[in-house]
């Protein structure tokens, strides 16, 4: 036995304004899960409300927050100091949320007279859309539904389920995109938090916005996109020189080799923020990175592939894999959250891919001079959820900043084809990002993500800027007091 102390989030709507923590100390056995400590509670105060029910993870009753985040009360291992919280869903006491609202948005399956059974194929591809508990902790963490009228992340994967199998005879893509299909911005917090790990963004959400495509349902701007891409093999407009016509292919570093890296470049980077690129090259040459970069590359398919465009996609794929195979190039690096997301993720690569911030981290990165400026991070969805990339831009950041604010994490409401065909959903999430910003003290906002540096910008009084262009500026600074001294 061992003894805990922690904080269970208690609220009576008879006699509370607003939720409040209160501290327990039970003892529990070691190993003891969440569920199990509350029942120590409720032993001593039978008040507390919470919902349970198998015990085992198979019934998602018993969903919670532990350290804000989701998990069942029942897997998630009890420990000293821990908070309990319900889901972020409308409390109706304790631990206790109103799960009803989300619940009857699943739609329900229609039975189709002539249909036969499924095949083999059919079952296969249901079988992972038929894991969910209904626990909701996919729709308490999605921030689309939050601003809209998007029916959530596992309505969506219901949609998708009927859609697939032939004894449902309703049009489940049509009544998909009606409930807000193309509100996701493809943040993969659903993804994150899900128990039963069902990928909800690109097995169900991507899946049944490749059919609208098929179907002729795709939003007209994204639409416009692939054709865009078809012809010039970029998702983004020329409307300067990029960042392709004007480099050479190989860029050496100033001192010592200590590694040789492809670059892909990435469409926003090349044709719209060309000095953020040439800034991150900068780096690395101080850094001794070789960077050699393939011209003929193109665009890496993510933003065909979120919206459903995926025609082109393989030959996409194809072009740039042998662009960098054609060169004996074993690291390809990104700089682009979402090119990193998808080259990682969507691609099938003979060679490794990394983020510049990973590069860095991996070979060393030479200390700049600390700007006097406070700064706050927004980490990229497709750089924290879809990389797994967190603490090495933060690392990087304390290197060259006085003072580094955390802001809780949210989506900025770019990614998915949101800003370009739901722009209504992604102005509403930037707003949140800007006010969370302002309100954190900070002076500035950095990322590392060309699509949120561009959206947030439009949402804060604050600037922003890209991380290799802050240590760039680091490395100015730390060069001029270098020429000041006596």
């Amino acid at each position: 036995m061992k003894t805990i102390t922690f904080q269970v989030s208690r609220f009576d709507p008879e006699t509370d304004t607003r939720p409040h923590l209160e501290e327990y100390t039970v003892e529990v056995h070691d190993g003891a899960r969440v569920l199990h400590a509350l029942h120590a509670v409720h032993a001593m105060d039978p008040t507390l409300a919470y919902r349970w029910c198998c015990g085992a993870g198979q019934c998602g009753s018993c969903a919670v927050k532990v350290d804000g985040t989701p998990g069942l009360a029942c897997l998630t291992e009890a420990h000293d100091g821990m908070v309990v919280e319900p889901l972020d869903l409308p409390v109706t006491r304790d631990l206790e949320v109103d799960l009803a609202p989300y619940l009857d948005r699943f739609t329900s399956i229609a039975p189709n007279d002539s249909a036969v059974f499924p095949t083999r194929a059919e079952i296969e591809a249901i079988k992972p859309l038929r894991e969910c508990i209904e626990c909701m902790s996919c729709v308490s963490v999605c921030p689309a539904l939050k601003v809209s009228e998007f029916a959530g992340p596992t309505a969506m994967r219901q949609e998708l389920r009927l859609a697939l199998d032939p004894r449902d005879s309703g049009d489940r893509v049509a009544e998909a995109v009606e409930r807000g299909l193309f509100a996701c911005t493809s943040c993969q917090r659903c993804r994150i938090v899900c128990p039963k790990e069902i990928q909800i963004p690109g097995k169900a959400i991507e899946k049944l916005r490749e059919i609208a495509a098929r179907e002729g349902l795709a939003l007209p701007r994204h639409t416009d996109l692939a054709g865009t891409v078809r012809l010039t093999g970029r998702s983004v407009d020329r409307t300067k020189p990029t960042l392709l016509e004007e480099v050479p292919e190989v860029i050496e570093p100033e001192g010592e080799v200590k590694a040789t890296v492809g670059f892909f470049v990435g469409c926003m980077y090349n044709g719209r923020l060309p000095e953020t690129a040439r800034d991150m090259l900068a780096v690395m040459r101080r850094n001794g990175i070789r960077v050699i970069i393939p011209h003929e590359q193109v665009c890496c398919g993510s933003p065909l592939i979120r919206s459903g465009q995926t025609g082109v996609v393989d030959h996409l794929k194809r072009r740039n894999i042998e662009a960098f195979r054609s060169r004996h190039i074993d690291l390809v690096m990104t700089m682009c959250a979402g090119c990193g997301s998808t080259l990682k993720n969507d691609y099938n690569t003979p060679f490794t891919v990394m983020d510049a911030t990973e590069v860095l981290a991996k070979y060393g990165c030479e200390p700049p001079a600390h700007l006097p400026v406070t700064v706050t991070y927004h980490d990229p969805c497709h750089l924290l959820r879809g990389q797994g990339v967190s603490e090495e831009p933060r690392a990087l950041l304390r290197s060259v900043v006085k003072q580094f604010v955390e802001t809780p994490n949210q989506c900025c409401g770019s990614g998915g084809g949101v800003r370009s065909g739901r722009p209504e959903v992604a102005a509403a999430l930037g707003d949140q990002r800007g006010e969370a910003f302002e309100a954190s003290g900070a002076r500035m906002v950095v990322s590392c993500c060309p699509f949120c540096e561009y959206h947030i910008s439009e949402h804060t009084i604050l600037p922003v800027k890209d991380l290799m262009t802050l240590l760039r500026e680091g490395y100015e600074e730390k060069d001029r007091q270098r020429t000041q001294r006596p």
